[in-house]
Parts: structure tokens; C-alpha cells; sequence
């Protein structure tokens, strides 16, 4: 799978998420402050990684930021993500389930390399349910 990855800085598990995808066989996308050449402030990489989803150049991504909670918003604003702020796997399975959420987004701060792990194991055996209503949900957030 293509995975767009975005950073506004490199602390925390930046780097991490990367070589932990590239590890799972992921085919990884770098925008913000994991690529030299590009603006490192977490609006402008984490659109980067979103747009990237939207437009098709990449399956999923993952945007990262010290909270978590800049990257999602930014993420969130481009038409067609689906952008979860994940603090746990259980959080992250529940995304994708319920929310067919397409874009994880992290917090540099909080997210050890061992829960990272987790995230990422729940995130890729998470499917998205079938389920009427949770479709009809998805399907409504194009709608507002």
C-alpha cells in the first residue's frame, strides 16, 4: 500500500511511523519536516499527506503533529479524508470500523514506539463495517 506520511517535526516517533510502515512493506510518501525540501509547519505537511489520499496518489496516510489534534483538523479539511486522531488501538480499530477513516493522525508527544506498534496493527486489521447505519454515517459526511 502507498502511504503518504507528514511531520512537523522530527521528536517524538516521527521517523518511526516511517521506518515502522516501510518495515510492513508500505510504499512511503515524506512531506513536512521528513522531507528537506518542504514547509515543516504541521497546516501546510499535513494537507500535503491529506491531498495525497484525495487525489489518489496514496491509499491512506498517516499526519502527525506534537498533539495530534493540528495535523486531524488540517487533514480534515480536504474533501474526502477521513482524518482519526488515535491514542490507542482500540481507538484506532474503532476508526476504521466505524468511521472508514483513511487518514491516522498521532501526536508526537504521546505515542510510544510500542504503542505505535499497536496502533499501526489495529489500524491495518481494522475494516470497515458493512453495517447500514455506519455506511449511511460515512456516507452522510459527504453530505455536510
Amino acid at each position: 500500500m502507498r502511504i503518504s506520511v507528514a511531520a512537523d517535526s522530527k521528536d517524538g516517533v516521527a521517523e518511526r511511523v516511517v521506518s515502522e510502515l516501510r518495515g510492513r512493506g508500505h510504499e512511503v510518501v515524506t512531506h513536512g519536516a521528513l522531507d528537506d525540501g518542504e514547509r515543516d509547519d504541521w497546516a501546510w505537511a499535513c494537507e500535503l499527506a491529506a491531498r495525497d489520499v484525495s487525489e489518489g496518489r496514496a491509499e491512506q496516510a498517516v499526519v502527525c503533529c506534537w498533539t495530534g489534534t493540528g495535523a486531524s483538523i488540517a487533514a480534515n479539511k480536504v474533501r474526502g479524508v477521513r482524518a482519526a486522531l488515535c491514542v490507542d488501538a482500540y481507538t484506532a480499530d474503532g476508526a476504521r470500523r466505524w468511521n472508514d477513516a483513511n487518514v491516522l493522525a498521532l501526536s508526537l508527544r504521546l505515542t510510544s514506539e510500542v504503542v505505535l506498534k499497536e496502533i499501526l496493527d489495529a489500524w491495518f486489521a481494522g475494516r470497515p463495517s458493512a453495517d447500514p447505519a455506519d455506511v449511511g454515517n460515512v456516507s452522510h459526511l459527504d453530505d455536510i
